[in-house]
């Protein structure tokens, strides 16, 4: 009984903290959208109503990893592999590319290089987990980090309100804009957010994509640490990842539990809009002024070059 007082003494320190839960809640109900609960954050982080006895943003980390594993059971094997053998030629090019044009970039921008590499690293794979793996590899200082972190942020906080517009607007198919989203857009969360948004099947192929995506953090790192002269560096395949392979394989191979399957898809969708409404907690005024011109415009520069190039791919 004790340790339930102390642990909520620790949640809810102050009036607003209940307010901030009740909108958290809220979040779970299917009458908010993923744009709507990041915008509820956003407001929630301006206004300090954002809780302090607690991390925020790790819970955010933890309940995406257990909203992404929730995924893989809706999803079938087959059609996840040949999306994956299909798309592999973009996503090579799309990732490698950008990181070459994001060197160059920062060069011309004067963006300090660590700096710039982590922009680059997250725009070509996975936004914050990539940045986050890379950036012990190359020894970027938490500051440099935080910049990096800060710039991707806001990026994936515009894209996840844009991008369906766009793909309704130019009639983009639900595999067109899966596809589309998986490769423009940062985070995770906010691929799966704008495509859940979209459709089932844009859900699907953009879920697929974006984390066969995550698989190249290893090599990415690896490279990195060879261009920045580290040796010893070591990284590793985010565990979520994993579990969502051995979610689709689980599935398959007991397929009798399909209806049961279904109903931790819906929930994990629903918790996915939670934790986009944690990660606009975490997007406060500080972070947007601490990126800085430089690094921001580099990141809206490799932003608009992988969004428009590979829209125009899928297009025509």
């Amino acid at each position: 009984m004790a340790g339930k007082q102390i642990l909520l003494s620790r949640v809810v320190q102050r009036p607003s903290d209940w307010g901030f839960w009740l909108v958290a809640l809220l979040c779970l109900l299917p009458l908010v959208n993923s744009p709507m609960a990041l915008m509820f954050g956003l407001v929630l982080a301006t206004v300090g109503w954002v809780p302090q006895g607690v991390s925020v943003s790790a819970l955010a980390k933890k309940l995406l990893g257990w909203s992404i594993i929730g995924l893989g059971f809706g999803i079938q094997l087959e059609q996840a592999l040949q999306i994956s053998w299909d798309s592999l030629g973009l996503i090579l090019t799309t990732i490698f590319g950008t990181l070459a044009v994001g060197l160059l970039l920062a060069r011309l921008l004067k963006v300090e290089r660590t700096t710039g590499h982590l922009i680059a690293s997250g725009t070509a794979i996975c936004g914050g987990s990539a940045i986050a793996a890379v950036a012990p590899a190359i020894n970027a200082d938490d500051s440099k980090t935080s910049v990096a972190l800060a710039t991707v942020f806001v990026l994936n906080a515009i894209a996840l309100f844009i991008f369906p517009v766009i793909g309704h607007y130019l009639e983009l198919s639900q595999h067109q804009f899966g596809l589309w989203a998986a490769i423009a857009i940062h985070d995770t969360s906010s691929v799966v957010g704008a495509a859940g948004a979209y459709g089932d099947e844009a859900l699907a192929v953009a879920t697929t994509v974006k984390l066969a995506r995550a698989l190249w953090i290893i090599p990415v790192a690896m490279l990195s640490a060879l261009w920045f002269q580290r040796k010893g560096a070591t990284t590793k395949v985010p565990t979520f990842i994993l579990l969502y392979v051995a979610a689709m394989i689980f599935a398959w191979a007991v397929p009798m539990a399909e209806p049961f399957y279904q109903l931790i898809f819906q929930g994990s969708k629903r918790l996915m809009v939670l934790c986009l409404f944690l990660i606009g907690a975490g997007i406060t005024l500080k972070k947007l002024q601490q990126a800085g011109r430089q690094p921001l415009l580099l990141g809206i520069s490799l932003w608009l070059l992988v969004s428009t190039t590979s829209l125009a791919y899928l297009w025509f």
